[in-house]
C-alpha cells in the first residue's frame, strides 16, 4: 500500500465529514477530490463506506437526546410518531436504493460531469429557497407529522444522482413543505441514520468480495477521519444555519461545480 494512498484516504475521510451534513453534496465532493487524486476503490465502495464515520460522529452528538426518547418510547406517543416519522421519511430511500443499487454505483457514480452539474443546478435552487420568504408551520422534528415525513423522505431520494445532496434535498423539500430552517437541519440529521447506515450494510454485503485487507485499511483511516471531522460540522451547523441560513453552501456547491467542470474539461 502505497504513502500516496494513506494520504488520499485521510484527505477524503476528512472531507467526507465536513460536508456530509451540510448541503453541499458528500458524495460529490469525495468522489471529485477521488478523481484528480487518482485515487481507486472498487465500485466506489470507499465512498459509501467511510460514511460509517459521520453516522457515529451524529450518533455521539445526538446521544442524549436518542437515549430519552427510547426511554420514553413505551409512554409517550410524541416519542413514539417521531420515530415512526423517521422510518417512514427513511422508506423510500430504502426501496429505490436496493433496487437501483447497481446502476447508481456503476454509472451515476463514475460520471463526474454529471456530478459537477448537478452540483452547480443544486446550488442555484438552494439560493433560491434560501431567498424565499416562508411561513413555517412545522418548527420542532417532534411535531412532524408522518405525511410530511414521507414527502420529506421522497425528496431525500433525489439525492441517489451524485451532486445532489442527501441532505440538500430533504433540507430543500423541507422547507417547501413548511418547515423552518433549524428543524428542517435537524430532522436531516436523524433521517441521516437509518438512511446512511442502510447504504452502508448493502454496500458493504455488495461488495464482500471484492474488498481486500488494503482497502479495509484505507476505508479505517477514511472513516476515523471522516468522525472526527463531521464531530466539528455537526455540533455548530444548526447555530450557522439559524444565522446565515443556507446562501453559504449554495455559492459553495456553484464554485466547486464550475471548478470541478473546468479541471475535467483541461485534464481529461
Amino acid at each position: 500500500m502505497e504513502d500516496q494512498s494513506i494520504i488520499s484516504a485521510l484527505i477524503l475521510g476528512l472531507i467526507e465529514g465536513l460536508t456530509e451534513f451540510i448541503p453541499v453534496s458528500s458524495t460529490a465532493h469525495v468522489l471529485l477530490a477521488g478523481h484528480f487524486l487518482g485515487f481507486n476503490s472498487p465500485g466506489n465502495t470507499f465512498a459509501v463506506l467511510i460514511q460509517l464515520g459521520a453516522i457515529l460522529a451524529i450518533l455521539s452528538v445526538y446521544a442524549h437526546k436518542l437515549i430519552s426518547i427510547a426511554l420514553a418510547l413505551p409512554n409517550d406517543v410524541r416519542s413514539r410518531r417521531f420515530v415512526l416519522a423517521v422510518l417512514v421519511a427513511f422508506l423510500p430511500a430504502a426501496v429505490i436504493g436496493a433496487i437501483a443499487h447497481d446502476f447508481i454505483k456503476a454509472v451515476l457514480f463514475e460520471t463526474p460531469m454529471l456530478i459537477c452539474i448537478m452540483l452547480i443546478v443544486g446550488g442555484v435552487i438552494l439560493l433560491l429557497v434560501d431567498r424565499m420568504k416562508f411561513q413555517p408551520r412545522y418548527t420542532d422534528v417532534m411535531d412532524y407529522p408522518l405525511s410530511l415525513a414521507f414527502k420529506i423522505g421522497l425528496f431525500q431520494c433525489l439525492a441517489m444522482i451524485p451532486g445532489t445532496s442527501r441532505s440538500g434535498s430533504t433540507i430543500v423539500g423541507s422547507l417547501l413543505l413548511g418547515t423552518d430552517k433549524r428543524s428542517a437541519a435537524e430532522f436531516s440529521f436523524f433521517l441521516a441514520m437509518p438512511t446512511m447506515l442502510g447504504a452502508f450494510v448493502l454496500d458493504l454485503y455488495k461488495n464482500r468480495n471484492t474488498l481486500s485487507f488494503d482497502d479495509s485499511i484505507l476505508i479505517g483511516i477514511g472513516f476515523i477521519a471522516a468522525f472526527f471531522s463531521a464531530l466539528l460540522v455537526v455540533r455548530g451547523l444548526l447555530n450557522f444555519v439559524s444565522r446565515r441560513g443556507y446562501a453559504p453552501f449554495a455559492w459553495w456547491r456553484i464554485a466547486v461545480g464550475v471548478v470541478g467542470l473546468i479541471g475535467l474539461l483541461v485534464w481529461r
